[in-house]
């Protein structure tokens, strides 16, 4: 859902990581606070514009990161129109649509070395009750960092199901998926570890 930090660059590269994040926030609590189908839809068709008026890579890559969200819009759509409450459905999908959206133009706007030095700055009271800001950046910046790869490690772990068994994906893969996440999280571990570890 979330992407890397886009090669060419746009404007919005130039704006700081804070200010981006902070208007995330915003942002995105303020798209909860919608309640109508038009307002949800028009929001979300400002983001989108937002992509196309960055570029059509941009916007190619941004509807690329966004197909792993498909399987929950996909959820919503069916409980709701289960219920029958067809609107809500609506406003509820674009709410989502649109805040994750956002949060991938974000990603893809912003260096990682960016986002964790404001992430530190902005945990730096935490510092006083012992614990290290500079480890809770590191680890919003890798989760970040290694969402879009878990996601294709996903869908390559699926192709290789069907491709072995002739049937679509099924529970089965989870556990390969698991186990090949925990060994990416201990080799950064052992990365960071020879490297000094994380200064406090």
């Amino acid at each position: 859902m979330l992407s890397l930090t886009h090669p060419r660059k746009t404007p919005l590269h130039s704006v700081p990581a804070s200010y981006k994040l902070l208007f995330l926030c915003v942002a995105a609590t303020a798209m909860f606070a919608i309640a109508t189908a038009p307002v949800a839809i028009s929001v979300l068709l400002v983001v989108m514009a937002v992509y196309l008026m960055l570029g059509w890579d941009v916007a190619k890559r941004g509807a690329s990161a966004a197909r792993g969200f498909w399987p929950f819009v996909a959820v919503i759509a069916i409980w709701h129109a289960y219920s029958g409450d067809y609107e809500q459905g609506i406003v509820i999908t674009a709410r989502l649509l649109a805040a994750v959206s956002l949060a991938n133009l974000v990603t893809m706007t912003t260096r990682l070395q960016d986002m964790i030095d404001c992430l530190s700055t902005v945990a730096r009271p935490l510092r006083h009750v012992g614990i290290s800001p500079k480890s809770i950046a590191i680890a919003i910046a890798l989760v970040v960092r290694f969402i879009p790869e878990f996601l294709d490690r996903a869908e390559r772990l699926s192709l290789a199901y069907r491709a072995r068994s002739g049937r679509r994906a099924s529970w089965r893969i989870i556990l390969p998926l698991v186990f090949s996440a925990l060994d990416d999280a201990e080799a950064v571990a052992n990365a960071l570890r020879a490297r000094g570890g994380i200064e406090r």
